[in-house]
């Protein structure tokens, strides 16, 4: 049997594609709403954290509308949608899933090996994250800042290096778009709260505490976001 070429696409793009292509076949034409996303995952064989990165993904490329309460519906201009227009970025919840892995570690060292120094800088990237917030400002810079100065005060420059590299896909289209649904004041005072447990575990030398206040942030955060885009999609 001849070796068949590996299909490099990430998962997402996948379902993608293959939607798109049912659009342009005219399999949902103009003006159509879309299957709910449990029925397209058991119909693809797919998770719905995957089908939902595909719908951000042709959300943010023209092909479809996500109308608070009612549905994802495709669009009928598309003449200025480009399925080329994004780049190779990781789809927004498999990101957070290897953040998790990653910046929980990098702060279960930090516990161990940050200076006094490295914990007020942490401690002053979650205070402005307070005072963005405070003047209606998404907090995205100081949260950046935040989760970088655990990975620089985890001691190990590689770990840094990546935190580094997952963010700037932290602050690419497909997640900027989710996080356009998702964010709001209340919500970003939750995360906050969650930052301080992570700080407070850092500064009294917890690393079990640190890895744990980490990982349950991810995990709440990944909450929010689907919590957020079924709420905003969700047929009424």
């Amino acid at each position: 049997m001849p070796l068949q070429a590996v299909d490099a696409r990430r998962l997402y793009r996948r379902i993608a594609d293959q939607i798109t292509a049912l659009i342009d076949r005219g399999e949902y034409a103009a003006g159509a709403r879309l299957p709910p996303e449990r029925d397209l995952a058991k119909q693809l064989g797919v998770s719905r954290p995957s089908v939902r990165e595909a719908l951000i993904a042709l959300e943010v490329e023209g092909y479809v509308d996500v109308r608070v309460g009612s549905g994802v519906y495709v669009k009928d201009d598309r003449r200025g949608a480009n399925p080329e227009a994004l780049p190779p970025d990781s789809g927004p919840f498999e990101l957070i899933r290897a953040r998790s892995l990653v910046e929980s570690e990098c702060a279960a060292l930090a516990a161990r090996t940050a200076t006094r120094a490295q914990v007020r800088a942490i401690e002053e990237a979650l205070a402005q994250m307070g005072a963005d917030r405070a003047k209606a400002r998404m907090p995205l810079a100081a949260d950046r800042q935040f989760h970088l100065r655990i990975a620089e005060a985890s001691g190990n420059s590689a770990l840094a290096l990546v935190v580094r590299t997952l963010w700037d896909q932290r602050t690419g289209p497909l997640f900027l778009r989710l996080e356009h649904h998702f964010d709001t004041p209340a919500l970003w005072g939750t995360a906050i709260r969650e930052h301080r447990d992570i700080v407070r575990a850092i500064a009294r030398h917890d690393a079990a505490g640190a890895r744990a206040a980490m990982r349950r942030h991810m995990h709440r955060a990944a909450q929010r976001f689907s919590a957020s885009w079924e709420r905003r999609k969700r047929a009424a």
